[in-house]
């Protein structure tokens, strides 16, 4: 797995940006997408040396006020910001963060019934490794026919995802949720717990390169929203929008919750978990 998550961060981030996003010409020939190492050191104020090493994985200290001017140059948003001051700081020797203590796989009440009152709708709890700790009957209706629950709670949807062919089968866009599983196991201590690092470990010799090159490429910032194209074998073709919601650091866990992105997800899946038709719409997206 790559040694150097800052790096490939601010690679990914730079070639994301257009010259014409930042006020700059775009230019008549191109070699690389987006920003040119030298247009960022412009921006930045920083030199054009220190941005390779640092691409590079040769420089891993950088200050914070260097870290604030990429984020600036690079438009970041918030969560983007975090993350960048959060890969800058875990080179540091003794960075725990959370990553000496075991993932929690209690829910709170208060979190539960939190589930209860989002019944029927596909909601679940899921952990930093994640394993799917509680969910509503509605995400039960959604995901068990495909196989996440074969094996009980909690089910590992990282593990599903990789290695059960029905998961394939389900999700339209497998490739691009295969991304997002991987940038998810990425977000925040990585490779300072031993507890993502043994899943990464088990997935690496058991889905080969298709986990382990996303390892390598892929940063840790999973969109916190978007619409899944899912093929379910009951309810056919189903469009979700999905809302990530992070809950408190104590909880360690995150609230994902799936709502129909149009009208004909919308009764179909009214028909799968047995909704009230029209009760609750996503926006279209």
């Amino acid at each position: 797995m790559s040694d150097n998550e800052l790096g490939l961060f601010l690679r990914i981030r730079r070639e994301a940006v257009s010259p014409a996003e930042v006020g700059l010409p775009t230019g008549a020939r191109r070699r690389t997408p987006g920003l040119r190492r030298s247009e960022l050191a412009t921006l930045a104020g920083v030199s054009v040396e220190y941005i390779t090493r640092m691409e590079q994985g040769r420089d891993r200290h950088p200050s914070s006020a260097v870290l604030t001017a990429l984020a600036t140059a690079l438009s970041m948003t918030p969560s983007e910001r975090v993350h960048l001051h959060r890969l800058a700081k875990s080179q540091s020797p003794g960075f725990a963060c959370n990553g000496s203590v075991q993932p929690i796989r209690v829910v709170r009440p208060a979190i539960a019934a939190i589930l209860e009152q989002l019944e029927p709708a596909p909601a679940a709890v899921i952990n930093r490794v994640s394993e799917v700790l509680a969910c509503t009957d509605g995400y039960r209706r959604l995901m068990g026919p495909a196989g996440l629950f074969d094996h009980g709670l909690p089910a590992n949807y990282a593990r599903y995802i990789f290695t059960e062919p029905r998961a394939r089968e389900m999700h339209a866009d497998w490739e691009h949720t295969a991304d997002k599983v991987v940038a998810t196991l990425k977000l925040g201590p990585f490779r300072s717990d031993p507890a993502v690092v043994a899943l990464i470990d088990e997935l690496t010799l058991v889905a080969g390169e298709e986990f382990s090159g996303r390892i390598a490429r892929i940063p840790g910032i999973p969109p916190a929203t978007g619409v899944d194209r899912l093929v379910h074998p009951e309810a056919g073709v189903l469009r979700l929008a999905h809302e990530s919601l992070e809950l408190s650091a104590e909880d360690d866990q995150r609230l994902i919750i799936q709502l129909p992105a149009d009208d004909a997800s919308a009764t179909a899946l009214d028909a799968l978990i047995g909704r009230t038709p029209g009760s609750l719409r996503a926006v279209a997206g």
